[in-house]
């Protein structure tokens, strides 16, 4: 049944070799690489065993019970552990997205519903920020545009983890948040006491993990600096500290003035720009190959509606895997795993129907 296991396995022994070579590791990237691999190998390779010893034991308990009625006793028990080991596997066998193991860098954008918009986005921040620390991950606001009443028109949030297996990395959970968020609630700005509806828009990157993995060529950036400035416009710094990064080829632009100084602006400018033209490249790639399946939950179409926050009914709703629960306020707290796996799931059993399993 898992006909290629066996390449899998031989693979695994492969990278393990390559690890205990010292030359490795003078090159950080392939190590880097390296190591994702063998950390996500050595899942399969361990519900491989599990699968085989689960055989094993059903085997010899129903050849047992031909001569003792005891063992017959632990032929059901046995197979279920043995249904259960299969079912691991198979599940694991699915190729998974080789950008799991990355760090992202997430854009939050007030959408409709002006100044209630903008605080919806700063909501969401905090919600992901809380989800990040439940996990370990660091979090970092590359730059923020802040509005009026304590929002935030624009921020982009970088999420890194220290995770060697792809299945706990950054991109594994948060690749299903791109999209249009809706919230209904009733807004500070409200003196009827009405429920609006207002969205904000995600989009989600996964970061290159070395700078020469996407490259720029100088010539194609038209770089502008500028003084930042805060709400209302008021000037917050004296000095040219803001850069604006536009990619001609593309017509991608970045902003950062987040930082008071020009080449902290830049370097948090030129990360966004890579994983963007990184998100670019891959995309690009995908149309191209024929046989290049795009998740049915984690589309492309950024507009599309993914969630509803209904805060009166302390719902939370997504429209992609039916999902849905009253617990809102601990999902707003970070408590986001139900609802992230319910897209891992869909995505998987969608994948599973592609390969026919």
């Amino acid at each position: 049944m898992f006909e290629s296991v066996a390449a899998l396995l031989a693979e695994h022994e492969d990278l393990g070799r390559q690890l205990s070579d010292p030359g490795l590791h003078s090159d950080p990237a392939r190590a880097r690489r390296v190591n994702r691999r063998y950390a996500e190998l050595g899942q399969i390779v361990a519900a491989h065993a599990a699968w085989q010893q689960a055989r094993d034991d059903l085997d010899a308990a129903r050849e047992l019970a031909k001569e003792d009625d005891a063992f017959a006793e632990e032929v059901p028990a046995l197979a279920e552990r043995l249904d259960a080991a299969q079912e691991r596997l198979r599940r694991l066998l699915i190729p998974r997205d080789p950008d799991d193991g990355r760090d992202v860098i997430m854009e939050i954008k007030g959408g409709d519903g002006g100044a209630e918009s903008a605080l919806f986005a700063a909501d969401l921040l905090r919600m992901y920020v809380r989800y990040a620390e439940s996990k370990g991950w660091r979090t970092e606001v590359l730059d923020a545009d802040p509005s009026d009443l304590g929002g935030y028109k624009n921020v982009q949030l970088a999420i890194k983890s220290n995770a060697t297996d792809p299945a706990d990395g950054v991109w594994a959970h948060l690749k299903y948040e791109g999209g249009v968020h809706r919230v209904q609630r009733v807004p500070v700005t409200e003196s009827q006491g009405r429920i609006h509806t207002s969205t904000a828009g995600v989009l989600v990157f996964p970061e290159a993990d070395e700078p020469e993995e996407v490259v720029i060529d100088p010539n194609d950036l038209k770089i502008d600096v500028y003084r930042s400035s805060g709400p209302g416009g008021q000037s917050v710094n004296t000095t040219d500290s803001a850069v604006r990064i536009t990619h001609v080829p593309t017509g991608i632009v970045v902003s950062m003035q987040n930082e008071k100084s020009q080449l902290q602006n830049r370097e948090a400018a030129m990360r966004v720009l890579r994983a963007r033209l990184l998100a670019r490249q891959q995309e690009e790639r995908a149309a191209a190959a024929s046989d290049a399946r795009r998740s049915q939950i984690r589309g492309m179409d950024r507009s599309e509606r993914i969630r509803t926050y209904n805060f009166p009914e302390n719902r939370i709703a997504d429209h992609r895997t039916g999902y849905k629960a009253y617990n809102l306020d601990q999902v707003m707290d970070g408590a986001l795993d139900p609802v992230i796996e319910s897209c891992v799931r869909a995505d998987e059993e969608a994948r599973l129907a592609d390969r026919g399993d």
